[in-house]
């Protein structure tokens, strides 16, 4: 079930059943724009189509979206990223401990997959991933740590994600990265896009 409301003057907010909707209308309408339409902002049930001032109709685009159908999330020429990552987290021994793997069996499963950008969040720059194998879903921590490093790559529930910059944070830590996730003089700004794949990969520090 899909509902179209309007959010503010310049805006419609597009509620929809689950992630996987989201991301097949994100796709849809970013790959055939309606008139006016500047940005699309997908989140876990919901597509924000933000409009231009006065270049768009808000009745026509809420009918054109209505009329969309969905599409692929990842065509032949989707980005992909991938991430070197050295598996030396705070919490890796107590993941391990908490599934029942081994700390190289924890770094293999979190590395097999090829997960895709659901949506962005929290931060700059932060993408949910999705596709963690789910003997690594864990719930978040406790007690948040006050500062978690950027470039850490950290799981929690459903997701997979790394740290763009050093903040407040509750995953579950397995790693860390040098790349730079989001970078404000760079186009664009962020390396993981929503529907961007990624991929992990461990290496020595």
């Amino acid at each position: 079930m899909m509902r179209v409301l309007p959010y503010g003057d310049h805006a419609l907010l597009v509620e929809l059943p689950d992630l996987d909707a989201v991301l097949g209308l994100y796709a849809a309408l970013r790959d055939d724009p309606p008139p006016g339409v500047v940005d699309l902002v997908p989140a876990a049930r919901t597509l924000l189509v933000v409009l231009g001032a006065s270049a768009a109709d808000p009745h026509r685009v809420a009918a054109a979206v209505r009329a969309a159908r969905p599409a692929p999330v990842a065509g032949p020429g989707e980005s992909r990223v991938d991430v070197p990552v050295v598996y030396d987290g705070e919490d890796l021994e107590e993941v391990a401990a908490l599934t029942g793997l081994s700390s190289d069996e924890v770094v293999e499963r979190h590395c097999a997959p090829e997960y895709v950008v659901g949506f962005s969040g929290f931060l700059p720059g932060f993408g949910y991933l999705l596709g963690l194998d789910p003997r690594l879903r864990l719930p978040r921590l406790p007690t948040p740590r006050v500062r978690v490093p950027a470039g850490s790559v950290a799981v929690a529930g459903d997701y997979t994600g790394v740290y763009p910059r050093s903040s407040p944070g509750g995953w579950r830590l397995l790693g860390r990265t040098d790349l730079v996730l989001f970078d404000a003089e760079r186009e664009p700004p962020a390396l993981l896009a929503p529907t961007t794949r990624v991929r992990f990969r461990a290496v020595a520090e």
